[in-house]
């Protein structure tokens, strides 16, 4: 029996890390799709900032996801006090959360 128990929690353990496999995957094709790689990469500025960059400008900010969401929805964000311009993202709510995700885990 104890061979079964250590099996379960095993699987249970694997099953978030193959969900966040898809979702890194599912929030990189979206990035992708949208262009966003055009403004902005990973780890370096382009004319945007780097994902590194906006994941430490909101960590431990309870509202940094909604904002960020909001933001990309909207085309329109603060950037150093000012107010800038940004293509606003088109798909779907779903895709957005993913792509929130994966550039604030950055």
């Amino acid at each position: 029996m104890s061979h079964i128990k250590v099996l379960l929690a095993v699987m249970a353990a694997a099953l978030p890390f193959g969900a966040l496999a898809q979702d890194t995957a599912a929030a990189e094709a979206a990035i992708k799709k949208q262009g966003c790689l055009k403004c902005h990469s990973v780890s370096a500025d382009k004319d945007g900032p780097s994902f590194k960059k906006t994941a430490a400008k909101y960590k431990g900010k309870a509202d940094g996801a909604a904002t960020v969401q909001g933001e990309l929805k909207a085309g329109a964000m603060k950037v150093d006090g000012k107010d800038a311009k940004h293509a606003a993202f088109k798909g779907s709510d779903a895709e957005l959360k993913q792509v929130v995700n994966y550039i604030l885990s950055r």
